[in-house]
Order: structure tokens, then sequence, then C-alpha cells
């Protein structure tokens, strides 16, 4: 089944130079079921469980590591992609809106709908943009030929309602950016959240350091607003935290493995990763590349790698740490009633098993 597209005008980048064309189109291909996991207080309705293929719309700012999930989401068995839904984040929305594009055209499926998010936060104003991690393109500064396909003319939040009220239960979003075009998503209709049958955010750092400052990871302090309107939903959720995502990296010899594989992808992916694997040394003494965005769809796909607590999760949005992700565990029963008091538990990752994640992430981005 495909969604049918409605054609809109697509922008080209303002910072696109010496566009050359790409060489990686190739078939999708749709086939076998996943395995479940469990936490502590179990993740119901795991993905694939059923005989049917699973829908899904990946909300996304393409950057580097999550052109690399959304490849893997493409190659995946028994997975429907309704569509792709942008949002700045490592590059601007009309920019991330040309990759999400370019990446639907390499995986050959130009069809697939792409809806453009917000342009800022919800509080507006300018929104950060990590171009100096992924390149001024969002690619790695490969700068690659405009797409042929165009965004379609609704925008991310009414695709995102449409999509989930259209199959109400049966449609999991995997939120890699911000969470603005989330937030906006729940605010347009108040029945979105309870219609969604799971939400995988990457973000947040849970006991543990930042990745923009030592308080906030980046996608949360994007929009950290956003952010806290979408954990106190009341959606199905499963957070991903870089207290995980940090665990899991391609090392130089893991890229080497990739670039000399016959994966479908392995040429586009080698390209884009250069400029990342040298942000990375620089920034961190990593001589490698983390691996944020595919670690949190193999969260998506194969929830029984990790372990997960649940907890009531609020967002700080003021001061010195704005964009501070702190969880109420459980684990004392307050006096009297705090900000935390009232919502709806999320399931935040935990532990995770590197070695299968890394063995999966491998076996998809090198499958041929």
């Amino acid at each position: 089944m495909r969604v049918g597209r409605e054609l809109g005008s697509a922008s080209a980048s303002s910072s696109q130079k010496q566009d050359r064309p790409f060489h990686w189109a190739v078939p999708i291909r749709v086939a076998a079921n996943f395995n479940g996991g469990v936490t502590d207080g179990e993740l119901d309705g795991f993905f694939g469980s059923g005989g049917n293929p699973e829908k899904l719309i990946i909300d996304t700012d393409p950057g580097i590591d999550d052109s690399m999930a959304i490849l893997m989401a493409f190659q995946t068995p028994n997975v429907e992609i309704l569509g792709l839904s942008t949002i700045f984040g490592n590059v601007a929305t009309e920019d991330a809106t040309r990759n999400a594009l370019l990446l639907c055209e390499i995986a050959g499926c130009p069809d697939v709908p792409v809806a453009e998010g917000s342009p800022e936060p919800l509080k507006g104003g300018r929104p950060r943009v990590a171009d100096f991690i992924h390149g001024t393109d969002g690619l790695g500064n490969i700068f690659l030929s405009p797409p042929k396909a165009k965004k379609i003319e609704k925008s991310a939040s009414e695709f995102l309602v449409e999509m989930v009220s259209q199959y109400p239960g049966e449609v999991s979003v995997l939120a890699l950016g911000p969470l603005t075009n989330i937030a906006l998503a729940i605010k347009r209709d108040t029945s979105f959240a309870s219609k969604i049958k799971r939400l995988v955010i990457l973000g947040g750092s849970f006991f543990a350091l930042g990745n923009v400052n030592p308080a906030a990871e980046a996608n949360i302090y994007g929009d950290p607003e956003a952010a806290d309107v979408v954990f106190t939903s009341g959606a199905n959720i499963v957070v991903v935290g870089i207290n995980i995502t940090t665990q899991t990296k391609f090392t130089d010899t893991d890229l080497l493995q990739l670039k000399e594989s016959k994966g479908k992808y392995a040429p586009f992916i080698n390209d884009i990763c250069k400029f990342y694997r040298d942000w990375h040394v620089k920034s961190d003494g990593v001589y490698g590349i983390f691996l944020h965005d595919p670690v949190s769809f193999v969260a998506l796909v194969r929830p029984d790698l990790f372990t997960y607590k649940k907890g009531v999760v609020r967002v700080e949005t003021q001061g010195i740490c704005v964009g501070h992700t702190l969880m109420d565990q459980g684990l004392k029963k307050w006096n009297t009633s705090n900000p935390w008091t009232g919502y709806s538990p999320v399931s935040v990752a935990w532990t995770v098993n590197v070695d299968e994640v890394l063995n999966y992430i491998k076996k998809m981005l090198m499958k041929p």
C-alpha cells in the first residue's frame, strides 16, 4: 500500500554548491518479522509481532546518522514506510526536506511522501542547527543534485494527524530530531497521542552528561517546550537517550568494513561519514562515529536488545539547565504533589546489548 502524494513546491537549500548526481538508487524489499522484548513494565504491541507489515512514519532532520537510520528502515523486512516528516536540527527544515527526498530516491522509493515540518521551535526564534557536525548540506558536504520529487502540500503535523487517524493504533512514529512536529500534531488533535501505536524518541540524557552542554541533549535542547508537551501527552513512548547511544559506535575498522562490503548503500554512507568521523575525532577524541539514530531505529524493531525503566519524564524549559530531561523512577513516595504528579510514565532505555545492536546495524547497512 502506498500513501497518495499531494505535490507541493520544494525549495532548494541555500547552502547547496557544486551539485553532483547520486548513483545509489535501489529497490525496496519487504519480507519477514521481528522479535519482541520485555521491559520492567513491558512494552506492549511489539514491532512486527503481527503478520502484516508495520506502518511507520519517521520524523527526521537528516543529517548523517539520520540518513543511516532511514536507509536501514528501507532495508528492514516487514516495514511499510508511510512517509517522512522533516524538522530542523542537523540542518534547517527546508534542507532536511531536500535530504529526505534524496534519501527516498536513493532507496528507490521516490513516491514515499515527504511532509515539511516547522521551521522553528514552538516558542519561535532561530532554531539551533548542527551543520558543523553534518556539513552545510547535512550530508557531509557531498552536495548532491536536487531531488526530482517534491514535498507534499500538507505540513508535517497535518500529515502525522491524518495518517494516525486513518490507521488508529497501527502507526509507529520514530522521532529522530527535535519534537516540534509531534507537539504540533498533539495540539492539532487531542486524540493524536492515544492513537499512536508507539512513539520511539531519540532524545535526552538520563543520569548522564548532555552533548550540547552538561545538562542537555541536542534534540531536546532544540525545542524543550515541545519535548515537555510530548513527554506528558500520555502517548506510548519509548525514549532512547545518549546515555545509551554513545555506548554504540562504529570504529575506523567498522567503517572500513562497511566501505569494503557489498551493501546497497555502502558507497553513499562511506561518502557522508567522512565529515562526520572527522568531527568525532576533533570533538570527542573518538576515532569513529556514534550511531545515535541507527540505535534508536533498532530500539523500535528489536526492543529485546534493550532493557527499560518506566517513569514520568519532564523537561526543563528555562534557566541554565534548559533542555534537561529528568525522570521520576517512582522510587520515593512524595509527601506533596510536584511537576511530575499525574502524568503517565514512559519507557526509558536503561541498558543495551551493544554487540547485538552493532551486529544488527551492520547487517542492515551491509545488506546487498
